[in-house]
């Protein structure tokens, strides 16, 4: 099974199915013409599918792994594949944002300077028995 399909394919067509998913999904285009389209498709169906790019994904891969497969068990695997090599370089690819500095993360620099505050009270505690109650 997927013996017919040369792996420069699958890596071009996953590279395709990345391309254009991320060009439907999260790019201007020129003359912002990708912009025009998300906004004449507004919040219905094709608005909400050009929003998501794991959904978008899955609808750009049909084409390519319809095209490269032979039999539908091949389709069905290809289809699936590309959509999830287009997610893998998307995450990959993805530029994450710096996290922002907050009361949760503490200021390192005066960190050691400070005294640690008191833990919270527990909800349960418990006691040690004296001595002369001890089973021993």
């Amino acid at each position: 099974m997927l013996s017919k399909v040369s792996p420069i394919a699958l890596v071009i067509a996953t590279l395709a199915v990345w391309r254009v998913t991320h060009l439907l999904w999260g790019e201007d285009g020129p003359w912002d013409l990708f912009v025009r389209l998300r906004r004449l498709v507004g919040n219905g169906f094709f608005g909400s599918l050009l929003d998501c790019f794991y959904c978008l994904s899955l609808w750009v891969a049909v084409a390519p792994g319809w095209l490269l497969g032979h039999t539908w068990v091949e389709r069905i695997l290809l289809w699936l594949a590309l959509s999830a090599g287009a997610i893998l370089l998307e995450r990959i690819s993805a530029e994450r944002p710096q996290p922002e500095e907050s009361a949760l993360q503490p200021d390192m620099e005066n960190f050691a300077s400070q005294p640690f505050p008191d833990p919270p009270s527990a909800i349960w505690h418990e006691e040690p028995l004296p001595a002369d109650q001890r089973k021993e």
